[in-house]
């Protein structure tokens, strides 16, 4: 089958910045070889090759249709690949995928489900636990212990459709640090958060980091990531640029990735004049 090209859907092909992993010394968490995927006879990717950095936050930007969350999905096996391939650690997804932790949209998420808080952040232990074996009382244990580092313990007995949708968001998250993976996937984490909880948010990921986990967010605001993340990918449809925030980050790449929308670009590089390098 013969995919129609980016040109055909109006973007621009464009050579990708060669992808590094970031800083001397750092390792590898995921590797996308020409990667390509396409809903129909439509790509979405485009030949995207890439390397992340290991123990970092990473921000995926570019405008609306970009493919950031495509791509999230494509390293998850959530969606099939048209061509490409993906490692994770140096293995395929099969082999790692308990060390994978993924924060969907909170819009993709059914809250009217019967379920409180504490039973959400229990579902992140099931990996390990398997489907048969029934949580316990350490189970428990870290369940509220989750809540607690997101500050919704006091929330455990609640039911999920009454919470905020920043608490739900808060909920999601602690179901994930539930998990103890090694690598985590967050898709728009702070979309539709108030201040408080994008507060916690950070907080949390930057625990996350000390730790020695990796992060990587589908994020949204520009302005933002200087403060918030190490490294950034620059993404639409192909790989526009990648690497550490202070290197990368800049009113060059930005302009090819968001095509010259003048507000978002004027907002970025105030946000790089007042902030600069990695949270």
């Amino acid at each position: 089958m013969k995919l129609a090209g980016p040109e055909a859907a109006g973007i621009h092909a464009r050579a990708a910045v060669p992808a590094a992993a970031g800083r001397a010394g750092v390792g590898v968490s995921v590797e996308v070889h020409d990667v390509t995927v396409a809903y129909g006879r439509k790509p979405v990717l485009w030949d995207v090759d890439l390397v992340l950095p290991e123990g970092r936050l990473v921000a995926i930007v570019g405008p609306n249709g970009a493919g950031k969350s495509t791509l999230l999905k494509a390293i998850l096996g959530l969606v099939p690949l048209a061509s490409g391939r993906v490692t994770i650690f140096g293995e395929p997804l099969r082999r790692v995928r308990r060390e994978i932790g993924y924060v969907p949209q909170r819009e993709t998420v059914d809250w009217d489900f019967p379920i409180d808080a504490l039973g959400v952040v229990l579902m992140g232990r099931y990996g390990r636990l398997g489907w048969i074996r029934r949580p316990g009382r350490a189970d428990r244990e870290a369940a509220r212990e989750c809540l607690r580092q997101v500050g919704m313990e006091d929330f455990a007995g609640r039911q999920i459709s009454q919470l905020s949708g920043g608490q739900q968001q808060r909920v999601f998250l602690a179901r994930a640090l539930a998990q103890d993976a090694r690598l985590y996937f967050m898709d728009e984490p702070f979309a539709g958060v108030d201040a408080a909880t994008e507060t916690a948010i950070v907080e949390v990921l930057r625990r996350m980091r000390e730790a020695g986990r990796t992060v990587v967010a589908v994020h949204h605001d520009l302005q933002t990531v200087p403060e918030y993340f190490d490294h950034v990918v620059l993404l639409n449809m192909r790989l526009v640029a990648s690497g550490p925030v202070e290197a990368t980050f800049t009113r060059e790449n930005l302009q090819r990735a968001y095509g010259g929308r003048l507000t978002l670009l004027d907002e970025a590089a105030e946000a790089i004049r007042r902030g600069g390098g990695g949270a």
